[in-house]
Order: C-alpha cells, then sequence, then structure tokens
C-alpha cells in the first residue's frame, strides 16, 4: 500500500498513462499546465512539485489560454497526447469552460482538474464559492458538467480510483472523446489514503481500429458501383485516424474526387488532380459545384457541420445518397445516410480491396480534375501581389502558404480567416493545415500554435491572427518565450472585427458594432461603418514587443515576404504586423449560409437582405 495525499496519487497515476496505436506506445500525457490559487496550490501544486518527473509542470497567463494550448496539442498528435490543466476553484476554474467546450466539440482530449470548495464544508463560504439556497451541492465546477464528455467530482480518496480510470477511458476513445472534467475539493486534494500499489503500475490503453460490419460494407460497395457521380467528403477523422495514404490509394484506384472540410483540410494534398479543396459555405467553386450535382456522397471522418453542408443546401441531387464513415454512431446516421462505423483507414482499406477494378465514369473524374485546375488558377490570381495598399489578406495568405513550404503549419481559429484559408491554402502535408473552426473560438490562435509546437517541435508554425482575436489572448507569446517554443505570428490588422462587420454589412446593417474607433461626438454607438470618431491609438505591434517578441512592421507584400524569411532564422517567437484592406475579401464560391435577417425592419438595406435570405430559403432540403 502507498500512503499519498489524493493529489500525489493522481499526479502519479498520470503520469503512468500510455496510448498505443498500430503497436507505437507513447505516454498520453506530455505534461500539466496550470494556474495556482488557494483551491489547488497545497494540494495538486505540491504534488506537482514532488513529481515533476512524472507529469512537467508548465505555468500559464490565462486558464482559457492553458486548455487551447492541450487542445492544439492533441490535434497535432492525432489525439493521441494531451496535457492536464489545474486552475483553482473561482474564477480560474469558469475561465476553463471554453476551452472545455472547444476540445469537446472538436472531439480533442483534454484533462481539467479544477479545484473546488471544501468537500467538508465547515469552512464556508471560500471565497469564489457560489452559494445556490436549493442545491447546497453546486459549486461553480458544474458548468464544466454540458461541455465535458465526462464529469466528475472525487469527494472521497476512494473515489479517486474510479473516477480516473473513467477519465481514461473518455480520453483515448476516438468516438467520445473530448474535455474530461474531475473536480478537486480543495481538502480532498490533501488528504492522505492508503493506496492500492496496482493503481500506479504502468497502463496501456491500446486503440484498435475498427473494422466496418461485412453487411454494410457490402451495402456501401453496391451504393458506390451504382453512383454515376460519387463524391468523397473528408473531414477531420482521416487525419486523426492517420487515413490520408489510404485516401490517396482508393481514390487514385476508383477515380472519385474529394472535398474537404475545414478539420480535413490535406486529406489528400492540393497538387492530387481530384483534389477539389475546400465544401460547404467556405468551399471552392469546384468543390461547391461537384457536391452540388452529386448523385452518391461518402462522408469520411465527418460530423457534417452546417458550414459543411452549406445549411443543408450543398447537395442538390434529388437522389443524393450519402454513405457516413466514422467511429462515432451519431455522426454515421446524419442525413439518413448509411452508417459505415469504422476507422476510417480500415474503412478505406477494406473498400478499396473490395471496389477492385471498379472506376467511377471517366467523364466525371475528368470533369473533377478540371475542376480543380481550374480552381487552382483562381487561387493563384487571387493571392498574388497587387501592388495595392494596404494589402489584400489574401495576398497575406499567398505569402505565408509560401513561406511555410511542405512542413510548416498554419494556425489560426476565427475572424474572416479560417474562410480564406479553407478557400486559398494550398496544403502540402496532412499536418500542415490547423484551423480551430469547430467552435471558432476568438483567442485561441497563439495558445493553440504553442500546443502545436509543443507537439511537434521540428515544424514551423505560422499563427495567423486578427486585431480582434489578439487583443482577446495575446498573453501566451510570454509562455511560448518561456517553453522555448518558437511562433512566427502574422498579425493581420484589419482595425476591427472584419468578419462580423461584412456579415453585418450583407445584412443591411451597415457593420454595427464592430470597428475600433472612438466614439463620435453626439453618437449613440458605433452606428454606422464609418463613424465619425478617430482610430483608436493602439499599438499591436508596441504591445507584441513589450510582451517579449521579435517584431517586423510590413507594410507591402515584399516586406511581408522579407520578415518571414527572417524570422525563420530567429530562435524565439516573432511577430510580423501587417496592416490589411478591411473591405477586400475573398468572396463565396457559390455557396450559401443561413443567417436569419429581421423578418420587419424600417431599413431599406435590412428588408433588401431580408429578400435575399429567403431566396437562399429555398435552396435548402431534408435528407431523409
Amino acid at each position: 500500500m502507498s500512503r499519498l495525499t489524493v493529489a500525489q496519487a493522481l499526479v502519479r497515476f498520470l503520469g503512468a498513462q500510455h496510448v498505443e496505436r498500430d503497436g507505437e506506445r507513447s505516454k498520453f500525457f506530455a505534461g500539466c499546465f496550470g494556474i495556482f490559487g488557494h483551491g489547488n496550490l497545497a494540494g495538486l501544486g505540491e504534488a506537482l512539485q514532488q513529481y515533476a518527473e512524472l507529469l512537467p509542470y508548465h505555468a500559464a497567463r490565462n486558464e482559457q489560454a492553458m486548455v487551447h494550448v492541450a487542445a492544439g496539442y492533441a490535434r497535432q498528435r492525432n489525439r493521441l497526447g494531451t496535457y492536464a490543466c489545474t486552475s483553482s476553484v473561482g474564477p480560474g476554474a469558469t475561465n476553463m469552460v471554453t476551452g472545455a467546450a472547444l476540445a469537446t466539440v472538436n472531439r480533442l482530449p483534454v484533462l481539467l482538474l479544477p479545484g473546488d470548495t471544501f468537500a467538508r464544508r465547515r469552512p464556508h463560504p471560500v471565497l469564489q464559492q457560489v452559494e445556490v439556497p436549493a442545491d447546497a451541492t453546486v459549486s461553480v465546477n458544474d458548468c464544466f458538467r454540458p461541455v465535458s464528455r465526462f464529469f466528475d467530482r472525487v469527494q472521497r480518496p476512494e473515489q479517486l480510483y474510479s473516477a480516473a480510470l473513467e477519465a481514461m477511458r473518455v480520453l483515448t476513445d476516438p468516438a467520445d472523446t473530448g474535455a474530461v472534467t474531475l473536480a478537486l475539493p480543495e481538502d480532498v486534494q490533501t488528504e492522505a489514503f492508503e493506496f492500492e500499489p496496482e493503481f500506479f503500475e504502468p497502463r496501456v490503453w491500446t486503440i484498435y481500429r475498427q473494422p466496418p460490419a461485412p453487411q454494410a460494407l457490402a451495402r456501401a460497395v453496391g451504393l458506390i458501383r451504382g453512383a454515376r457521380r460519387p463524391l468523397v467528403v473528408a473531414g477531420g477523422g482521416v487525419i486523426y485516424s492517420a487515413a490520408t495514404r489510404a485516401l490517396r490509394a482508393f481514390v487514385d484506384a476508383t477515380g472519385i474526387p474529394v472535398a474537404e472540410t475545414q478539420a480535413g483540410r490535406g486529406a489528400l494534398v492540393s497538387d492530387h488532380p481530384l483534389s477539389l479543396g475546400a465544401v460547404g459555405a467556405t468551399g471552392s467553386t469546384s468543390g461547391n459545384r461537384l457536391a452540388r450535382d452529386a448523385d452518391l456522397v461518402i462522408g469520411i471522418g465527418t460530423r457534417w457541420s452546417d458550414f459543411t453542408t452549406s445549411s443543408k443546401s450543398a447537395f442538390q441531387d434529388p437522389g443524393v445518397r450519402f454513405i457516413n464513415v466514422n467511429v462515432a454512431a451519431f455522426d454515421a446516421a446524419k442525413h439518413s445516410g448509411l452508417p459505415l462505423l469504422g476507422d476510417s483507414r480500415a474503412v478505406l482499406e477494406a473498400l478499396t480491396e473490395a471496389l477492385e477494378g471498379h472506376r467511377a465514369p471517366a467523364e466525371w473524374s475528368e470533369r473533377a480534375a478540371a475542376e480543380s485546375a481550374a480552381w487552382a488558377d483562381t487561387v493563384a490570381t487571387i493571392v498574388s501581389p497587387s501592388g495595392a495598399s494596404p494589402l489584400r489578406q489574401a495576398e497575406v495568405i499567398g505569402a505565408v502558404n509560401d513561406a511555410a513550404g511542405e512542413s510548416g503549419v498554419v494556425v489560426n481559429a476565427a475572424g474572416s480567416m479560417p474562410g480564406d484559408l479553407h478557400k486559398l491554402w494550398r496544403t502540402r502535408d496532412p499536418k500542415g493545415y490547423h484551423v480551430e473552426y469547430g467552435y471558432s473560438t476568438m483567442g485561441y490562435e497563439i495558445a493553440g500554435g504553442l500546443g502545436v509546437k509543443m507537439a511537434d517541435p521540428s515544424r514551423e508554425v505560422y499563427v495567423m491572427v486578427g486585431d480582434g482575436s489578439y487583443l482577446m489572448m495575446s498573453q501566451e507569446i510570454v509562455t511560448s518565450i518561456q517553453e522555448h517554443a518558437k511562433l512566427t505570428v502574422v498579425l493581420v490588422d484589419n482595425d476591427g472585427f472584419s468578419s462580423i462587420g461584412g456579415l453585418s454589412r450583407s445584412k443591411g446593417q451597415a457593420g454595427f458594432g464592430t470597428r475600433y474607433r472612438y466614439r463620435a461626438d453626439g453618437s449613440l454607438g458605433d452606428d454606422a461603418e464609418h463613424a465619425e470618431g478617430e482610430r483608436l491609438p493602439v499599438d499591436l505591434a508596441l504591445n507584441a514587443q513589450g510582451l517579449g517578441a521579435h517584431v517586423f512592421r510590413a507594410g507591402n507584400v515584399e516586406e511581408l515576404r522579407d520578415a518571414l524569411v527572417a524570422a525563420k532564422a530567429i530562435d524565439a517567437t516573432v511577430v510580423i504586423h501587417v496592416k490589411v484592406d478591411r473591405y477586400e475579401g475573398v468572396p463565396s464560391y457559390e455557396s450559401w449560409w443561413e443567417v436569419p435577417v429581421a423578418e420587419v425592419a424600417e431599413s431599406g438595406d435590412v428588408k433588401k437582405a431580408r429578400h435575399e435570405h429567403e431566396r437562399g430559403q429555398a435552396r435548402r432540403r431534408w435528407h431523409l
């Protein structure tokens, strides 16, 4: 028996957990990020100090950000590793809730260890304790319940056994992973208990590749053989299951083209003749045109988000059918499709073998190749330098894409950038495109990029972040410097919330509330895109320099390219500040996305937008 505190036992347990897939084994937890307060200092803090060799501790600057670091790390590792994150009870804990939601929405494993109020309840209240008159069991940590895939509150030492094992079961389950929260009352953390030694033995969680059911596979093969216009929509599951080679083999054997979701970008490299690029509301002409006409859609590892389906307007063939390859039954059943439950790689290999000798009609494959080549030409034109000042955002993307080369990773999350990247980024590597668009979390970029860099230090990581997201969570620049994890941050300054400003204008609302300006004299607020107030005197480049980054200012494409080259020779985090045109965006390409418009309004622009909205609604359909 080992007499340890609950916190010490938990740290020893986490340090002994391993994951294995395809015979390759590695530690599951790379360490623990944390910010200490009274709720976790003397418990988990003491344990992390005592067992630093088992679970290295890393200090963060913001609790939400440290969860984003763990999520970025987990995604880059194909969900085969993560970090634990600890905070005190109170605002530190609730700061982590947004990070938990992001991880759960994106199906990324993160372990959250917030302190909790005293289980004994004798000290009462404890600074940030929420008191609910009708329920004495509630603490702020109950906020984690709806955004966690598993939640437990360890109120007695012996409960740690089941809580920790259930946590690992969920974290390592490809179909059920996400945020796991173990709330730890601060008194229980420090209580001693005689723990069974087996609890601390090295434990291996094997991720087996689930094969498809033979009957389901046979039905899928029959649908594919009978299709005249089949299309693959590749989602994140293709990349997480390391199925990109299997996908390419399937495409080469069958001639079926591939369009990609945000999470699936890079599943098939952009220079493949049957790679159509992005699909959906932020899709390409090539992806959306073939989606419109496809009579069979094979979704592989996608959860069919509203963006991917263009609010269920993307697939217009009257008899379109769906095959859904997924490890999660919930996603495999969507669109009334044929559920082909199984690991993406295992299913693709089985389909390729069963379809030996079969190819899609030549005219369909040839059309896909022509559309793909035409789209590549379109992208080249859009990202080419225009000589205008300020730059267009597309020009910045083109320059960063070139600088990233074969192995660089682009990281982004929110604003207009994800849609532009989805369309314009030319993928060369399945791990080179990292855009968090499941939850579209402003502030994810720098922290998520840090997680990517810590997962794979050999790669150059290019964080593309708008001024709005930068101002929400720039402080992890300091953490990147602390961890010797060099990032190249391209700070795109468009004087406000450009993406939502564009959406506002498209809905007849003139960019209301989206510019960084002084309030104009006599105005009731930022009531127009061109409010009379002067621009705020904010110098974001100077701010980044104050946080310890090496800073470049780029006023044109040549200066941007020079800065990107110079950044490669610097071994610490670099921030490249570049002003871009707020109004020169990348258009939508034959797609629609439903954002409701006021049904009655005084504004003529809003009335016009409502009319356009109703026209778009006519394209929606049920997939029954």
